[in-house]
């Protein structure tokens, strides 16, 4: 599930806006750190499927401290979109998160993706940062969320 996980962002990112290997590189880099440094009753991930097939994930893991979770990679693929599949995934990341003792919740984003931001602030989280960049050679603005537990 986790060569997916990057195989998927890359694939859906790089068609949809054009983001190529450094973010590529970026997913393979938060994929590896989760399976090298895993810690199972703090962190987990999650993979949402559709008859067998594989068409989504979320990650819960460790953010900078003891109380902080970082929600990471929600993905939806294009054909599985519209079923309510992100909520989903992002509640059950949440639930979790409550669960393992976190009382806050972290993500980063940026601005294109419009429906995974409709998803978090229906949630409660709240913007708390926004950072121009050009990481993957658009000009973007990088976002930061939070939501208390």
């Amino acid at each position: 599930d986790l060569g997916w996980v990057v195989q998927s962002h890359a694939e859906t990112y790089a068609a949809e806006y054009g983001w190529g290997f450094a973010y590529e590189t970026l997913i393979a880099q938060i994929v590896a750190a989760y399976a090298t440094d895993h810690d199972a009753t703090r962190e987990a991930a999650w993979i949402a499927e559709v008859d067998g097939e594989r068409v989504g994930s979320i990650f819960c893991v460790r953010g900078p401290d003891e109380s902080t979770a970082k929600l990471r990679l929600l993905l939806l693929t294009p054909a599985a979109r519209g079923r309510g599949l992100g909520a989903k995934l992002v509640d059950t990341c949440l639930a979790f998160a409550r669960e393992a003792g976190y009382k806050r919740m972290v993500l980063w984003t940026n601005d294109p993706l419009v429906a995974a931001r409709h998803i978090y602030l229906a949630r409660g989280f709240r913007l708390t940062s926004t950072i121009p960049h050009s990481d993957w050679g658009d000009s973007l603005h990088g976002q930061t969320y939070e939501l208390d537990l």
